[in-house]
Formats: structure tokens, C-alpha cells, sequence
């Protein structure tokens, strides 16, 4: 209430100094008035070439103006000598209301970023998790560019990073690091046409899921295995092949001598809980895809037979199929 108020006392002086200097400039003669307004609209001229924006009118101003415009005439004579063309009625119309020239009034505040420098924010803010607002405005400085502080606070919590400490990787990103330099490994056993039960060894990436055959067996002894742990240091260090972890079950047949050969490779043994599948989800799943994709369609006649197949079955789960084969090619031209 008090701000109508105000505004009202304001327009209402604006009219009243309006009308005095109309009364005061009927009484002087036609020829001073003339040089009076070329005087004013050279200084208008002068103006608005000092300034990149245009003037800001108060409400009362606009008010007077348009009042005062309507008793205009239109404009007459040489527009191009006179750019501003402000004699004219529906240019003061167009001035007070902020039209005119075919361009837009821009509101209070900053103008806002461009789509290429927030693309820029965005990017320095996800590839260095650690980078916080200073950071990243000293960054900007080094390209030539000066953003405040709070603009680029301001845009990266719009698309959803938070201040530098809790910009961290998530979950996901994480497992994917660090799946890098992780093996799992498990038994699983297959029956033969002959009743004989055999025991299959395995070993699975967890970054591309490619799977290694150690070995089959009819009897999973301590020597056995140790052995197979022997072969898998030594297939690892010819690849040039960096591990830091394997994942394994607490299965008897894996024996202390087992993980002593990994642990003089620096690989450290995790065991996972008791019955609890999903901690080697990586081996069981593999388990269940072998078994319904080719072992669940066949007689196996003995070990021999047995591996052939799960050779073949290897080879075209890590070179044919579709959910590797862009690892694979990735792999490869790496």
C-alpha cells in the first residue's frame, strides 16, 4: 500500500513540474524553442552512444511519456538524419514501454549463461569428482573465462553435483573402477552319462566378464588345486595381467596352499560369507548361463568330451557373444 502510494505522489509531482513547464514555455518565442530542441535531441545523440543498453523508465516516467506522446505529431521531414527518431509519437510509445528497433527489453539480473559455457562447468565437474567451485572458476581463468563462484555452484547443483567432498564416484563407478583388478572363481559340477561326477574350475573377469578354464577333475584334491593356482599366476603374468583381488567361496577343496600361491603374486584371497551366493555373483551367474546355453542340451560321455565343449562354449562366449563383443573389440585395438 505504501508503495502506491508513493508511486502516485511521484507521477503526480512528474505531472505538475510538466504542466509549469508548459505554461513557461508557451510564453517564450517560436525560434528559441527551435534551438532548444535541436540542443536536447544532440545531447540524446550523444547519449546513446555512451550507453550499451537502453535507459531504464521508472513507471512514472512511462506514464508521462505516454501522455505526452499522444499530443505528438507524427514524424515529418529526413528520418535517416535524425537515427533515434524520438519526435515521433509512436517512438516515445515504443521507448516508454521498452519496444522499438525490433529488440526485447532484458529484465533485472544477470543475462544468463551460454549453453556452451555451462556445457563447459559440467564437464570440468564430472571428470574431477574432486574439483570444487574455486577450482573450477580457476580453471575457467586459465581458458579466458570469469564466472563468479555462486554462478558455477548454482550450475552444477542444477544438474545434480553437489560441492566437491560429496562428489565422489558413485556406487557403480566405483565397482567399475575397481572391477579392473578383481577375478572370481568357482566349482561347479557336471554328471556323465556314466554317473561319475566332475568337478570344473573356473575363473571370471569381472571388468569383461571373460571367463578362463582352469580345470576339470574327478577328485578336487589340495595338490590339484594348488597347481591350478600355479598355471593362473603364471597365464596372469604373461598377459601382463594386474590383479589385486579374487573372490571366492568357502568351499573345502580351495585349500590354504591355494591362496598362498596367490598371496605370493600380491593377490589377496576375499572369501565371501557363509551361503551366500550373491557375494560370488559373478561366478554363479556364469554357472547358470553355461548350464542353460549348453550343458542342459547334452550327454556328457566323460572328461574329454567335457572339455572340448566347455572350450568351445569359452571361445564363444568371449569372442562371439554380443554382451562382450564390444569389450572384446575394445580390448583389441587397445
Amino acid at each position: 500500500m505504501a508503495a502506491i502510494i508513493g508511486c502516485f505522489f511521484s507521477l503526480f509531482y512528474l505531472g505538475l513540474c510538466q504542466l509549469f513547464g508548459l505554461v513557461r514555455s508557451a510564453r517564450r518565442p517560436a525560434s528559441e524553442k527551435d534551438v532548444e530542441i535541436m540542443v536536447l535531441r544532440h545531447q540524446v545523440r550523444i547519449l546513446e552512444r555512451q550507453l550499451h543498453d537502453r535507459v531504464r523508465y521508472r513507471p512514472a516516467d512511462r506514464a508521462i511519456l505516454a501522455a505526452l506522446s499522444r499530443l505528438l505529431p507524427e514524424c515529418v521531414g529526413d528520418r535517416s538524419s535524425s537515427p533515434p527518431r524520438r519526435c515521433c509519437a509512436g517512438t516515445a510509445m515504443q521507448e516508454s514501454t521498452g519496444g522499438g528497433n525490433g529488440r526485447r527489453q532484458r529484465g533485472p539480473g544477470r543475462p544468463p549463461l551460454s549453453d556452451e559455457l555451462v556445457d563447459l562447468v559440467l564437464r570440468l565437474g564430472r571428470e574431477n569428482r574432486s574439483w570444487g567451485c574455486v577450482r573450477i572458476q580457476g580453471e575457467l581463468r586459465k581458458l579466458g573465462v570469469r564466472l563468479s563462484e555462486s554462478s558455477i555452484r548454482r550450475v552444477l547443483r542444477r544438474h545434480g553435483l553437489g560441492p566437491a567432498p560429496r562428489r565422489g564416484p558413485t556406487s557403480s563407478e566405483f565397482l567399475r573402477i575397481q572391477a579392473e583388478s578383481i577375478l572370481a572363481t568357482d566349482f561347479f559340477t557336471v554328471d556323465t552319462v556314466t554317473l561319475k561326477r566332475l568337478y570344473v574350475l573356473f575363473v571370471i573377469e569381472l571388468a569383461t566378464r571373460e571367463v578362463h578354464m582352469l580345470g576339470i577333475t574327478e577328485h578336487p584334491s589340495g595338490p590339484f588345486v594348488t597347481q591350478l593356482a600355479r598355471n593362473l599366476v603364471a597365464d596372469l603374468s604373461n598377459r601382463r595381467r594386474f590383479v589385486k583381488f579374487l573372490v571366492r567361496d568357502r568351499d573345502a577343496k580351495f585349500t590354504a596352499s591355494f591362496d598362498e600361491v596367490l598371496a605370493s603374486e600380491g593377490i589377496r584371497v576375499i572369501k565371501t560369507p557363509v551361503r551366500s551366493p550373491r557375494a560370488n555373483a559373478y561366478s554363479e551367474r556364469w554357472v547358470r548361463t553355461v548350464r542353460a546355453e549348453s550343458l542342459d542340451h547334452m550327454l556328457i560321455l566323460g572328461s574329454g568330451h567335457l572339455e572340448r565343449v566347455l572350450r568351445q562354449f569359452v571361445s564363444h562366449y568371449n569372442e562371439q557373444r554380443p554382451s562382450l563383443g564390444v569389450s572384446s573389440l575394445l580390448r583389441d585395438v587397445a
